[in-house]
This record gives C-alpha cells, sequence and structure tokens, in this order.
C-alpha cells in the first residue's frame, strides 16, 4: 500500500511538471506571438515608429514611418495629401500626409470590389433591393432599379468604372447578406491588410463622421486590389455596357464611362508615364480624391494617390506634378 501511495506521488509530481514545462512553453508562444503582432500592431496604428520591423509589414509592401518629401514637388493649399509608391524597389518616393485621418469619399470601393472579387461568383446574378436604389437624386448611381437583375460582374464594373453607390450596395446585400455585415466584413478585411487606419460605415463612401482612412492605408487595399488581374482589367476598362433585366422581364442596357479623367481622355499624363486606371473619390467634405495605377516607359510599376484636391482640376493638375517630379520616363 505505501509503495503504491509512494508511486502515486512520483506520479504526481511527474505530471505536474510536465504541466508546469507545458504551461511555460505554452506561455512562451503565446507572449512571443504578443512582441510580434501584437507590437506590429501599435505600431502600424501610431504610424510614427518602427517597433517591430521584421514583422511590421510583408517584404513586398513600400514602408515609410513618416512623411517623404520630393524634390520638386511641393505641397501646397490646392490638395491635402499625396502618395506615390514604387512597386519595384517597394519605396515611398513621395509621402505628404499619409497616415492623416481623411474621408475617402468613393475611394472606398476599392475594398469593396476587391471583397466583391475575394468572396463572390462573378456570374452570380444579383436581384436589387429597393435599399440599394435608394439615394438622393444627386448621388453618384448606375441606374439600378428595385427589382432588376444583373450579374456581380456588371455589378463591379459599374461600382470602378462609373462609382455607382447603388452596385456598391447590392454588392454588400449579396456577398453578406445585409450592408451592415458587409460593413463589418470590410473593417476586418481593412485590418488584415494592414490598414489600422481606417474605418468604414458603409460600402460607396458617403460622408460619416465614422466613416475615413489614410493616404497610406488606400494604398495598401489598392495594392491588394490589384494584384487581382480581374481588377486591374475592370480598372483599366475606358467604358463599359452593363445589362439588366428589368422585374417585369424587359432587358435594357446602361453604358457606364470611367469617372477618372486619364481614362476618359480629358487628361493627358506627362509624356512616358501611361496611367492604366483606378478610383476616383469626390465629396464635399473629401473634396477630390484619386488612386491610380501607372507606368513608365520602362513598364515599371506606381501607385499615386492625390485626396481632398479643391477642385478636379486641381486634382489632375497636382497628379500630373506628382509624376513629373517622381517617374523618370
Amino acid at each position: 500500500m505505501k509503495k503504491r501511495r509512494r508511486q502515486q506521488r512520483i506520479a504526481a509530481v511527474l505530471i505536474s511538471l510536465v504541466v508546469l514545462i507545458g504551461a511555460g512553453s505554452a506561455a512562451f508562444f503565446l507572449f512571443s506571438g504578443l512582441s510580434g503582432d501584437t507590437v506590429a500592431a501599435y505600431g502600424a496604428e501610431k504610424y510614427s515608429r518602427s517597433l517591430y520591423e521584421g514583422t511590421l509589414f510583408a517584404d513586398d509592401l513600400c514602408v515609410s514611418t513618416e512623411d517623404v518629401a520630393l524634390d520638386g514637388f511641393a505641397d501646397d493649399a490646392s490638395f491635402y495629401a499625396a502618395g506615390l509608391f514604387n512597386l519595384n524597389s517597394r519605396s515611398v518616393v513621395c509621402g505628404y500626409h499619409l497616415y492623416n485621418r481623411i474621408y475617402p469619399a468613393s475611394t472606398t470601393k476599392v475594398l469593396t470590389g476587391y471583397l466583391a472579387l475575394k468572396y463572390g461568383n462573378l456570374e452570380d446574378v444579383v436581384t436589387v433591393s429597393e435599399h440599394a436604389t435608394d439615394f438622393e437624386w444627386d448621388a453618384s448611381v448606375c441606374g439600378l432599379r428595385t427589382g432588376d437583375q444583373i450579374t456581380l460582374y456588371d455589378l463591379v464594373c459599374g461600382l470602378l468604372l462609373h462609382s455607382g453607390n447603388d452596385c456598391a450596395t447590392a454588392i454588400a446585400e449579396h456577398i453578406s447578406g445585409s450592408e451592415e455585415a458587409f460593413v463589418e466584413l470590410m473593417n476586418k478585411e481593412a485590418r488584415a491588410l494592414g490598414a489600422t487606419g481606417t474605418h468604414f460605415v458603409n460600402p460607396h463612401g458617403l460622408p460619416d463622421e465614422e466613416h475615413y482612412t489614410t493616404a497610406y492605408d488606400l494604398y495598401l487595399m489598392f495594392n491588394a486590389a490589384m494584384k487581382d488581374e480581374r481588377f486591374a482589367e475592370i480598372i483599366s476598362m475606358t467604358s463599359y455596357k452593363g445589362t439588366l433585366t428589368g422585374a417585369d422581364g424587359t432587358v435594357r442596357t446602361e453604358t457606364w464611362e470611367a469617372s477618372n479623367y486619364y481614362s476618359s481622355g480629358q487628361v493627358q499624363a506627362p509624356d512616358g508615364i501611361r496611367v492604366l486606371g483606378g478610383k476616383t473619390g469626390t465629396t464635399d467634405l473629401a473634396r477630390n480624391c484619386v488612386i491610380l495605377y501607372c507606368v513608365d516607359s520602362q513598364e515599371n510599376p506606381y501607385i499615386s494617390v492625390i485626396m481632398g484636391a479643391s477642385s478636379r482640376n486641381a486634382l489632375y493638375e497636382a497628379m500630373n506634378r506628382l509624376y513629373t517630379a517622381g517617374i523618370s520616363a
């Protein structure tokens, strides 16, 4: 009996040791994870310091912890924020107010389109709800009507080219079941991309105090979207003809023109620079915004962004000045 008790005590001691060792190992891995992910998230949120540079950003991203001045490109009152990112060298060529909170307007739709492509089947036929057509008369829409049936692909084209708020809402409801659920997905995916200065409350970008991003976060989202060839193909179009079947069965088409002036031919880029496409955004609060993908004469790729320009003319004048100063054609 004594021998059995002694064996039980020895077993208990051994089990305790195993538990302690296991707990120590778990704690090591747990706190190792915290020292990376948590500190990295903090650094990304604060932007002003590099606290854990090994894992703060992915290796294929352009990274800077502060604004970057560019000779020949002076910031002025005609815009609020600017950025130029060399994708080959993974460098920030220019950054002005990169990490300041701003209203994004319809550049929000970059993330909406990205998620539609990531989670949706473009061949799906979507029935347009009444909510998706409930916008003010002067809102940017693609002419959807309650009860219309339209493919998800056509919705994404209308979203990215013509900046349809109705397309954004129809996409959100189709992907997540409701606009509210889709917004939760947007914020989750934004954080996953490192866009910790972003918080969205709708899929289209109409003004709200709690709907904001940064110029750098917008670069992160656009960069991720451009890795999908379908996204790149759509934004490179100059126009698209969508097909809609009404609730009464009649079929009609809507032609949606690209909203950025480079694609529409209203503005020319400097010699040697070719703009493939991008996304615009305009509201009274956000003023005039655009994010673009372009290449130089050697096909080296860049992403450029101007936010908060005082007018459309000022927007494209600033962008061309940024191209001239920052890209060797």
